[in-house]
């Protein structure tokens, strides 16, 4: 294939940059100088452990995805983070009880050389915590240009070449997308007016593009999702990705809702419900910020199962989700699951799933991939949406016109399919008329 992408080589240290110093990026963190040294494994990370078969089955080949395309390695990537509360990786970790004693203990000196930054705080976005170590800046520009100067001396500090923004910060309570946040230009106003409307994380996210920084959203707040932002993206030449990291309980829905439409069979109703007892969860606690959440997770099915083209069998099932904050369970999050379908002739059946799972455990591999991927769109000078790395998000961004794709199996094929062109391979069809004949006018 000659149609092969021109990309630049990853030279040097890539700063990964993360407002929201919690349970998520600790995890990460300490995985990822775990796996340099050799005692843990980067499972559940398609850039470390992924694969793409080239060209026919028949060829045999396939290859892994940091083979196939030029991915900055482990050991080029350092951390930079933003928090309101004045706690070291190492004791935030340790707050946060995901990883056990020996991994604490290997990566101690690591963590506590990690140390947050003051993040900004606006006290009506986020209620449920006592910030202790926010900037002092009174306006939006100043908190802008202080988030711009921090993103300058990480680079300076860690010796980094290049940077990548991730957020992964606590969930903002939920307001419906006001008029600031329609276009550009808007924006520009409600910053200069110092509105109320602006939240913490569309800040650095503007703060992050202005500063030739590419920006992904892991959380449910409001940010690259919005006409403004995307219209800064496109204007700055940025890559951006998100919103909410796609991990537990809707990565089940993802999987299963594509096999019901498969298989024709309906659904009357979802219930799902989780119990989670971290940082997280006594944010989500507050039921605007829960709000916020519901919206990401709740968007997911309409679209898989397009209840407009197959009515009979989608246009009237109820979904309800819940999420309960409590402290026992820590990080280890457990989702329940009742599916209502229906059969042939309309006969009822259920589908029961109780998730026992690990939310950083799941996260963390989350946010490594999508750091690297979005330095490699950067090295390509792609700008905009990055809407082949709608596989790690609930609430994934299209073009404005295009309809979401939430199917898990489609987001990746998209992935995979994108990397191949890059590399000058064909992209993966799974046709295979060339089995079938040779009369078949494909098979030539």
């Amino acid at each position: 294939m000659e149609n092969k992408k021109m990309v630049a080589k990853p030279e040097g240290k890539l700063a990964v940059l993360i407002p929201g110093l919690g349970a998520v990026s600790t995890t990460l963190m300490a995985g990822v100088e775990l796996a340099r040294q050799g005692k843990g494994a980067p499972i559940g990370s398609l850039t470390q452990m992924g694969t793409a078969r080239l060209g026919k089955r028949t060829d045999g080949r396939t290859v892994k995805l940091n083979e196939l395309v030029p991915l900055a390695t482990l050991n080029d990537v350092v951390f930079g983070a933003w928090d309101i509360i004045n706690e070291d990786a190492y004791q935030v970790a340790q707050r946060s009880g995901v990883l056990n004693d020996k991994h604490m203990e290997q990566v101690k000196p690591f963590l506590q050389g990690i140390k947050p930054k003051k993040g900004v705080h606006d006290g009506e976005f986020v209620r449920r915590i006592e910030a202790n170590h926010a900037k002092a800046t009174k306006t939006h520009r100043e908190s802008i240009e202080a988030i711009r100067q921090d993103i300058r001396d990480f680079k300076k500090e860690l010796n980094a070449k290049r940077a990548v923004m991730v957020v992964c910060s606590s969930v903002e309570t939920f307001r419906p997308l006001p008029e600031a946040f329609q276009s550009l230009a808007n924006f520009e106003k409600a910053l200069d007016a110092n509105s109320t409307d602006v939240n913490p994380t569309a800040l650095y996210t503007y703060a992050a593009l202005k500063e030739g920084v590419p920006f992904a959203n892991a959380t449910p707040n409001a940010s690259v999702d919005t006409p403004a932002l995307q219209e800064l993206a496109r204007q700055e030449g940025m890559p951006v990705a998100g919103r909410d990291l796609k991990s537990g309980q809707t990565m089940m829905k993802t999987v299963i809702a594509p096999a019901l439409k498969a298989r024709m069979l309906g659904l009357e109703g979802w219930f799902s419900t989780n119990i989670l007892g971290n940082r997280d969860g006594e944010v989500l606690d507050d039921p605007q910020a829960f709000k916020a959440k519901e919206v990401t997770k709740s968007s997911v099915l309409d679209t898989i199962l397009q209840p407009d083209l197959y009515p009979e069998l989608y246009n009237k099932y109820s979904h309800k989700v819940s999420i309960h904050y409590y402290p026992p369970r820590g990080d280890a999050k457990e989702g329940w699951d009742n599916i209502d379908i229906t059969g042939w002739l309309g006969y009822p059946m259920q589908i029961k799933i109780n998730f026992l799972c690990r939310d950083s455990i799941l996260a963390a591999p989350l946010v490594l991939d999508i750091a690297l991927f979005l330095d490699l769109a950067r090295r390509l000078e792609w700008r905009g949406i990055q809407e082949w790395m709608s596989f790690y998000f609930k609430s994934p961004m299209a073009h404005p016109g295009l309809p979401v794709e939430h199917d898990l199996f489609i987001q990746l094929t998209k992935l995979k399919n994108t990397l191949r062109v890059v590399a000058g391979e064909e992209p993966i069809t799974h046709l295979g008329l060339d089995y079938y004949g040779d009369d078949l006018p494909l098979a030539r």
